[in-house]
């Protein structure tokens, strides 16, 4: 009886044992982890994802189908779609530089930028390993087949503050990601529905030229901007498009922010005469003074600005000048340029995130 005992009590601990070697906690995760961004890093690293982004940002969701390629050691490939309005934007990196590209309508803004090296995109993995790794504090749950990780935010906007991140036990491919406010409450919410490591991709996968083409667009033509990222004047002399995409689209009223700060009121809107790209003005005045220039660029207007590359969600912007300070962002066709020389520059987020689902008045 006693030797039945001792086998029973053998039999039980290699059990409890076997058990717990195949439960990982959140320091063995983390090393994995570790070891998946190592190998990102090397020659061969990259990964190709897709899903479905949601902002609430505004009175209503936004949704976009979010398309994301990366290979080592700097390329880049975002397609973000926008479900409602039936527009797509390609942010791309390149050896060339930094690309925000809509090729429907022949589009394109080049940036001279290191983006997204030390800025958080929710929709990439490294920006999503680095908030795990990073934050000792984190909290570590497992839910089904997978992990779940809470942790701090470390994005652009201020107003986004805790994000919990659900990652496959087996591949650490990423399920979901949900990015909260001060308040819980969800402003960011990514699901990805595929996601692979080590993808092929071709010589024109994060080629310029190759992308833009996707859309069928109308011949486009490189342009300067000056230091506070406004156009330079093309040359006299220069060569029109085949085709103007700013006369077929036409005028497309003003557009207002849902969003003004504390103490700011409007002061004007105005439209400029006889602007060939069908030009508004609007100026705020109060706790701070700002403006907002919108208008739809000539077939032209592919851009080069040097700057930094803010994360607005729905696209990329561009922050540029220094005493004062402009953001330039590209949305359906219209380009938005916010200007001030003390509106702070989460308030620019702010205001450029409410008016992407404004209409024209």
């Amino acid at each position: 009886m006693r030797r039945i005992t001792w086998v029973l009590a053998i039999i039980m601990s290699v059990t409890l044992v076997l058990a717990g070697c195949g439960k990982k906690d959140a320091a063995s995760v983390v090393k994995d982890l570790n070891n998946v961004s190592d190998k990102l890093e090397s020659k061969q690293g990259a990964y190709q994802g897709s899903g479905t982004m949601t902002l609430y940002t505004g009175e209503q969701p936004q949704e976009y189908k979010v398309e994301v390629w990366y290979k080592n050691p700097s390329y880049y490939r975002i397609s973000l779609s926008n479900v409602q309005k039936d527009v797509t934007q390609i942010v791309l990196r390149n050896d060339e530089g930094v690309f925000v590209l809509t090729p429907s309508l022949g589009k394109s803004f080049r940036f001279q930028s290191d983006w997204p090296d030390n800025q958080g995109q929710v929709y990439l993995y490294q920006t999503l390993v680095r908030g795990i790794v990073s934050d000792n504090n984190r909290q570590f749950v497992e839910d089904g087949d997978n992990y779940v990780f809470e942790v701090a935010a470390n994005y652009q906007s201020s107003a986004l503050v805790r994000q919990k991140i659900w990652l496959a036990k087996k591949t650490y491919e990423p399920k979901q990601v949900q990015v909260s406010d001060s308040e819980a409450k969800v402003v960011v919410n990514v699901k990805f529905d595929s996601f692979k490591f080590d993808p092929e991709f071709t010589k024109d996968s994060f080629d310029m030229q190759k992308n833009m083409a996707t859309g069928k667009a109308s011949e486009s033509t490189m342009a300067e901007v000056d230091e506070n990222g406004n156009p330079v004047t093309a040359p006299e002399n220069s060569k029109p498009s085949e085709k103007p995409v700013t006369a077929e689209l036409g005028d497309f009223g003003i557009i207002e922010p849902g969003y003004i700060p504390a103490g700011v009121k409007l002061k004007d809107s105005n439209k400029i005469e006889d602007s060939k790209d069908h030009s508004v003005l609007i100026r705020y005045d109060g706790t701070y003074q700002y403006t907002i220039m919108e208008s739809r660029p000539l077939d032209r207007a592919v851009s080069l600005a040097p700057g930094s590359v803010i994360d607005l969600g729905f696209t990329v912007g561009l922050l540029s000048g220094d005493e004062q300070q402009t953001l330039t962002w590209m949305s359906d066709g219209v380009e938005y340029r916010i200007t001030s020389a003390n509106l702070p520059v989460n308030e620019m987020m702010q205001i450029a995130a409410s008016m992407e689902e404004q209409t024209g008045k």
